[in-house]
C-alpha cells in the first residue's frame, strides 16, 4: 500500500501537482485574508459600508444594525467567507454591499477595460523596449559595441518619473490645453492613447534597460563571433541575440501585465477609466468584500496564466537547448571603464539636498504663496508659501533611507527564493496579483499604521520581480555546457552553487535591483500620492507630488522639483548599475577522481577561458544559430 501511495506522489510532483497544490493554498489563503479584512483592521464593517452608501446619514445603533442584519455581518467573517465560495462555485459572486448590484458581471466588465488599457500600454512598452535597445542592437550587430560611449540616461530618466506625473501632464496638456486627444472617460480607442502612455512609457524604459544589459554579453558569445565571421548580414545575427535574450525577461513581462492590469489605480483615477484597479481601490476603501474578494480572484488568475504564458514562450525560444544543457553563459565580456557621470549625478543630488537642509520646511508664508523660482526661493514656493527646496531636500532623507532600506531587504529576499523556483514561482504569481492599494490595507490591517507601515506594504512585493529574474537566470544558468563540463569534473552542489551559479547570476540581478530603487521610491511615492502613505505635514516626495498637484497649471515647478529630484535619483541608480561587478572566486579545482584539463595561460585584460569557451558555432543549439 505505501510503495503505490510513494509512486503516486512522484508522479504528482514530476506533473506538476505539487506546485498546483501549493498555488491553490496560497489563492485562498490570500482570498481568506480579504475575506477577514475589516476583523484584522479592527474596524466596523457595518460604519464603513454605511459611509460608502450614504455619507450624510447617521450611524446610529439601529442603522448599524441593520446593516448587520441585510449582510449578515454577526454570523462572523467564516460564515461570510462559506456562503460567498459556495455561491462562486455556482457563478454567482454575490452583491455588492454598496451598490446592491451583481458582483460578477461589474467585475467582469472591468475587467475587460483594464486589458484593453493593458494591450495598449504592451505595445506602447514594447515599441519604447526597441526605441532603448536600438544602439545596442545597431553597433553589437556590427562588432563595433566596444567603441561606444554608455548611454540609457534617457531611459533612466523617463523609468523614474512617476505614472500619475505623466498621466496628469498629459491629461492637462495634451486633452486639455492642445485638445489633441480627450482627456477623461473611456468611450473608444481615442480615449486609450494617453492612459497608454502613461502606463507604457515607464515600463518600457525599465524593460528596455533589463535587455540593453543582457545584449552586450549575448554579441560576446561564440556564435555571435562565427556568425559575424562568416559573413551573416547583421540584422540576423541581431535578431538572433534578441531571441537569445528575450527569455530571460519573458517571466518579467508576465509581472507587468499583471501590475498594469490590477496596479494602474492611479492612471484610472486621473483619466476616469471604469477599470479593476479603480473597482478594487474602491471597494478595498468601502470594505466590499464581494466586489474586493472577486476582483483579486481575477487577478491571480491572470496571473497565473501570464506566468504559463510566460514559461511556454521561454521554452519555444530556446527550444531544446534548455533541456539538453546546450547553452552559453550571458557573463559581460569586458569589465566596465570607471565612469564620471554617475558621480555627477551624485553630486548634484547631494547638493540639492545640501542646500535645502538647512531651510525649514515647515515655515509658512501665506505672503509668498505660489511664487516662482528665485533666489531667496531657488524651487519656488507651494500653496501654503513653504520653500519647495526644503521640503525636497527634507523629504530626501525619509524617502532615500527608506527606498534604499526596502531594496535591500527586496533583493536579498528576492535572490533566496529565486534559488527555489518551486516555491517562489506560485508565490511570485500570487503577490504580484495583490495591487498594491490592497497590500497596503492589509498591511495596515496587520500591522497597524505607522510611519513604516508604507515601507512594509511595498517591500511586501517589491522582492517579486527580483526572484523571477534570479529564477529566470538560473534556469538558464544551468543548461549551459560548461556547468554540465564541472558537474562532470565531480563539482558536488554547493561548488556549483558559490562558484559558478552566483557569479552569474547576481551582477544582473544586483543591476535590476538597482533599476528598481527608483520604482521603490515611486512606490511610496505611489502611496502618498493616493493618502495611505506619509500624512500632511510630511515632506515625502509622494506627498509633495499630490499636495501640488492640483496648482501644475498655475506653478508647475512645485511639481516639478520632486520630479526631476526622482528622475535624477533614476539617472543615478541607471549609470551605477553599469558598473556592478562581483570580486571573481580564486578557482578552485573541483573535487574529481580524474585528472582535470591542462591549465591555459590568460592574457591581461581578458576572461578567463570557461569550460564552454572551445565550442564552436557548430555545437550551439538551435536556437542560438543564425
Amino acid at each position: 500500500m505505501a510503495r503505490p501511495l510513494s509512486a503516486a506522489l512522484r508522479a504528482l510532483a514530476r506533473g506538476g501537482g505539487l506546485t498546483l497544490l501549493w498555488r491553490a493554498l496560497l489563492t485562498g489563503g490570500l482570498v481568506c485574508a480579504i475575506g477577514l479584512l475589516p476583523w484584522l483592521s479592527r474596524t466596523d464593517p457595518a460604519l464603513t459600508v454605511l459611509k460608502a452608501r450614504s455619507a450624510e446619514r447617521d450611524p446610529t445603533p439601529e442603522t448599524l444594525r441593520a446593516i448587520r442584519d441585510e449582510l449578515g455581518l454577526g454570523d462572523g467573517p467564516l460564515a461570510l467567507l462559506g456562503r460567498w465560495l459556495g455561491g462562486l462555485l455556482r457563478g454567482d459572486a454575490g452583491r455588492s454591499w454598496v451598490s446592491d448590484t451583481e458582483v460578477l458581471p461589474a467585475t467582469v466588465q472591468a475587467l475587460g477595460v483594464s486589458l484593453l488599457l493593458m494591450a495598449g500600454a504592451v505595445l506602447v512598452a514594447l515599441a519604447t523596449v526597441a526605441v532603448v535597445c536600438a544602439r545596442t542592437l545597431w553597433l553589437g550587430s556590427r562588432r563595433r559595441l566596444g567603441t561606444g560611449g554608455p548611454g540609457g540616461t534617457g531611459s533612466a530618466v523617463l523609468a523614474a518619473l512617476p505614472e500619475f506625473l505623466i498621466a496628469s501632464v498629459l491629461a492637462s496638456v495634451v486633452g486639455v490645453q492642445l485638445g489633441w486627444l480627450p482627456a477623461l472617460g473611456w468611450y473608444g480607442p481615442q480615449w486609450m492613447i494617453l492612459p497608454a502612455l502613461a502606463l507604457g512609457l515607464p515600463a518600457g524604459a525599465l524593460l528596455g534597460r533589463m535587455l540593453d544589459d543582457l545584449l552586450p554579453a549575448a554579441f560576446a558569445e561564440p556564435w555571435a563571433l562565427a556568425a559575424a565571421a562568416r559573413g551573416i548580414p547583421p540584422g540576423s545575427v541581431a535578431r538572433q541575440t534578441l531571441r537569445r535574450c528575450v527569455p530571460g525577461l519573458l517571466p518579467n513581462l508576465g509581472l507587468f501585465v499583471v501590475g498594469l492590469t490590477g496596479g494602474a489605480v492611479a492612471i484610472e483615477q486621473i483619466f476616469d477609466i471604469p477599470g479593476l484597479g479603480r473597482l478594487t481601490l474602491r471597494a478595498a476603501l468601502a470594505q466590499d468584500l464581494p466586489v474586493l474578494q472577486t476582483g483579486t480572484l481575477a487577478l491571480v488568475a491572470l496571473a497565473a496564466a501570464a506566468a504559463l504564458l510566460a514559461r511556454l514562450g521561454v521554452r519555444w525560444l530556446i527550444g531544446p537547448a534548455l533541456r539538453d544543457g546546450a547553452l552559453h553563459s550571458l557573463h559581460r565580456p569586458t569589465p566596465p571603464a570607471p565612469r564620471v557621470v554617475p558621480l555627477v549625478y551624485a553630486l548634484v543630488l547631494a547638493t540639492v539636498i545640501g542646500l535645502g537642509l538647512p531651510r525649514d520646511p515647515l515655515a509658512l508664508d501665506i505672503t509668498a504663496k505660489l511664487q516662482v523660482p528665485s533666489a531667496a526661493h531657488p524651487f519656488g514656493t507651494d500653496a501654503l508659501g513653504r520653500d519647495v527646496l526644503a521640503r525636497v531636500a527634507h523629504g530626501a532623507l525619509d524617502t532615500l533611507g527608506i527606498a534604499l532600506a526596502v531594496s535591500a531587504a527586496a533583493l536579498l529576499t528576492g535572490v533566496l527564493l529565486g534559488l527555489l523556483p518551486r516555491l517562489s514561482g506560485p508565490l511570485v504569481d500570487t503577490v504580484n496579483a495583490v495591487p498594491p492599494v490592497l497590500a497596503a490595507l492589509l498591511v495596515t490591517g496587520i500591522a497597524g499604521s505607522g510611519p513604516w507601515t508604507p515601507a512594509l506594504a511595498v517591500a511586501v512585493v517589491a522582492w517579486s520581480p527580483l526572484a523571477t529574474h534570479t529564477s529566470s537566470l538560473l534556469r538558464q544558468e544551468r543548461a549551459t555546457l560548461h556547468l554540465t563540463a564541472t558537474r562532470a569534473l565531480g563539482a558536488d552542489r554547493w561548488y556549483l552553487i558559490w562558484h559558478e551559479l552566483l557569479p552569474a547570476v547576481l551582477p544582473p540581478v544586483v543591476r535590476h535591483a538597482l533599476l528598481r530603487l527608483p520604482g521603490i521610491a515611486l512606490s511610496l511615492a505611489a502611496l502618498g500620492f493616493l493618502g495611505l502613505g506619509s500624512q500632511p505635514p510630511s515632506p515625502e516626495w509622494g506627498l509633495l507630488l499630490a499636495e501640488n498637484q492640483p496648482y501644475v497649471e498655475r506653478a508647475p515647478w512645485a511639481v516639478l522639483a520632486p520630479a526631476a529630484v526622482l528622475a535624477l535619483l533614476g539617472a543615478l541608480a541607471v549609470t551605477s548599475a553599469g558598473g556592478v561587478r562581483l570580486p571573481r572566486l580564486k578557482p578552485q579545482r573541483p573535487p574529481s577522481t580524474r585528472p582535470g584539463p591542462p591549465a591555459t595561460r590568460v592574457t591581461p585584460g581578458t576572461q578567463p577561458p570557461r569550460a564552454d569557451a572551445t565550442l564552436t558555432a557548430v555545437s550551439a543549439s538551435p536556437a542560438e544559430t543564425p
